[in-house]
């Protein structure tokens, strides 16, 4: 397969955390178009490469089988990360979540056959493991899921494996680890461990910590999710890898790093673990790390340092 650069790539979900990060990234390699009809994404993540010209912006569906089609016509690449991505959201509307991740999915995949794409990515999960006990997580293991949310990712998984099956489109699903970094929305209901943290942070009141804190997770910085990305649509690769950090730290540990990069004390408050919260969650990358030569360039505090700086930014 020739590089990526100088190619015509699409971003679903552009305008969404990593959607936005990854869109900015692959400005380096070629013209990107990003479509986003703003159900969990914001216009602002992308604005300024909009205003600039930079990216061509068409808000729609994936869903929308004939807008699919005419945006997909002359791309070589698919990165797909459009989703609503929150596993508590798919327990309180699990059809919405099945529309979005499922449906759409397929959609995007059919189109893209017809269209001629050469490679889609496809951003899955970590969480279609569920709550093995077994660590660290490899792509060998057999998964488990525990919410909807996970469901719909494993679906999505498996689809592009049969689109390559049967109709010779190439695709590879990246799970990612509890990736974090800048544009994560911490205002939402369902936002995540580490936007939380950080806004609690800096306006020095307690983090919430659902369970004891001892459960672990395997962070990932946005930037190196790009960077994954990009190596696997360059690659030969095809089928299932994990993204991730590479080390596994306890939730209040992270608890405390983010105070200390925020200048801040701890302050932390227990509640009730979540129902589909999975226990721990640390991931094997030596296959990624084979196939497409993935190894996370981020350290934890490399990467909080970047994301603090950006939400001091936004005060």
């Amino acid at each position: 397969m020739s590089g990526i650069q100088g190619t015509n790539v699409l971003v679903t979900g552009g305008a969404g955390f990593i959607g936005s990060n990854l869109a900015e990234g692959l400005l380096k390699e070629g013209e990107v178009t990003v479509v986003d009809n703003f159900s969990t994404g914001a216009i602002g993540n992308i604005s300024a490469l909009i205003n600039s010209g930079r990216i061509r912006f068409v808000e729609g569906d994936i869903n929308d089988a004939d807008l699919m089609k005419n945006v997909l016509k002359g791309k070589k690449y698919v990165f797909h990360v459009a989703a609503i991505p929150s596993a508590p959201k798919s327990i309180n509307d699990l059809l919405k979540a099945n529309e979005a991740n499922v449906t759409g999915t397929l959609k995007l995949l059919a189109a893209a056959r017809d269209c001629g794409v050469e490679k889609v990515i496809f951003g899955s999960s970590s969480s279609v493991y569920g709550d093995t006990p077994t660590l660290p997580k490899d792509e060998g293991m057999v998964p488990n899921p525990m919410s909807p949310y996970a469901v719909t990712k494993l679906a999505g998984e498996h689809y592009c494996r049969i689109f390559t099956e049967l109709y010779g489109l190439k695709t590879v699903a990246l799970r990612y680890f509890s990736v974090y970094g800048p544009r994560q929305d911490p205002e939402s209901e369902y936002a995540t461990v580490v936007p939380k943290f950080i806004k609690c942070a800096l306006k020095g009141v307690t983090m919430p910590i659902y369970g004891d804190g001892k459960q672990t997770r395997d962070f990932t910085f946005v930037k190196d999710v790009v960077r994954a990305n990009v190596l696997a649509a360059e690659s030969e690769a095809t089928g299932v890898y994990n993204v991730s950090g590479g080390k596994r730290i306890t939730v209040k540990t992270l608890a405390e790093a983010v105070a200390k990069t925020a200048g801040t004390k701890v302050k932390v408050d227990y509640w009730p673990a979540r129902a589909g919260d999975v226990r721990d969650s640390y991931a094997d990358i030596s296959h990624a790390r084979g196939a497409f030569g993935y190894v996370p360039q981020y350290r934890l505090e490399q990467g909080l340092e970047e994301t603090v700086s950006w939400f001091k930014g936004l005060s």
